[in-house]
């Protein structure tokens, strides 16, 4: 009986399923700059004089991530059945941690469009992992598959943003 090879094991369990785990929240959070627009999802309502996230977070935005989230996900159960439950929990982690951004910028008077470091390229993945934890823990990546998903988070936030904006997608490459 012949066994698979160890670097099998790793590609799958450090790169792939992780991959394939956070997908539904990466889907969640590209979806809005491909159909996103028109009405602001706070409706232009402000708190202390401050808009609550902004025109560039819109219902229509709001939309598309959750079904493009959910949609992923169910693709996934196809194979995976518990993928159903954990891309809705991603993909409503990757909202709130998106708007809860957008929120904070606003408190903090950063204009829309500018960058806070950390918080715009990692607050939807922070908040999909936390909010799909206790339904998903089962399931989760390994501590290795995580550290890869930061530093694959990183890289795919540049490189995305680069090229929605030179698409025209994007007002800024950030």
């Amino acid at each position: 009986m012949s066994m698979q090879p160890e670097w099998l094991y790793w590609l799958y369990s450090i790169v792939l399923y992780p991959i394939i785990f956070i997908f539904p929240a990466y889907a969640a959070n590209g979806a809005p700059v491909i159909f996103g627009g028109r009405k602001p999802l706070d409706l232009g309502k402000s708190i202390n004089g401050k808009r609550i996230f902004g025109d560039h977070k819109t219902t229509r935005g709001t939309a598309s991530s959750i079904i493009a989230g959910i949609a992923a996900g169910a693709v996934e159960a196809l194979f995976l059945p518990y993928m159903l439950l954990a891309s809705v929990m991603l993909t409503i982690g990757a909202n709130i941690g998106d708007l809860l951004g957008s929120f904070i910028k606003r408190r903090i008077g950063m204009k829309p469009g500018k960058s806070l470091p950390i918080m715009d390229q990692y607050g939807f993945f922070i908040f999909a992992l936390i909010i799909a934890y206790p339904l998903s823990y089962a399931h989760f990546p390994d501590v290795y598959g995580i550290i890869f998903l930061i530093v694959l988070t990183g890289a795919l936030h540049v490189l995305t943003n680069m090229g929605a904006h030179k698409l025209k997608l994007k007002e800024v490459p950030w």
